[in-house]
């Protein structure tokens, strides 16, 4: 079965992200109960549209593209829920910023 996200496309700037899920462990390896794990506030974007037009109609290129690590704001963007898996729209300028790999 396809995922469900592929069916999925984001309209002029927004991203389809899905949230990355807090370590179980701590860098002790120590398991941590789910009241002790923090909300993760990085995604990974599944998913951009093609961008929003300027006043003269030109698209604006999106700032991120799809396999991206960003971190997104803790409150805001809109839930969605395809196929019992917990997905975020965000618009491109909400986006806080990219996690480069070293």
């Amino acid at each position: 079965m396809a995922q469900a996200f592929k069916r999925f496309m984001p309209l002029a700037d927004r991203i389809l992200v899905q949230k990355l899920k807090a370590e179980a462990k701590s860098a002790g390896g120590i398991l941590l109960p789910d009241s002790a794990k923090q909300e993760m506030n990085q995604a990974k974007v599944l998913a951009v549209g093609l961008g929003r037009r300027n006043q003269q109609g030109e698209i604006i290129p999106m700032q991120t593209k799809v396999g991206d690590i960003v971190v997104i704001p803790r409150y805001g963007g809109t839930e969605i829920k395809l196929d019992e898996e917990e997905y975020q729209i965000y618009r491109d300028e909400d986006i806080v910023g990219v996690i480069k790999e070293e």
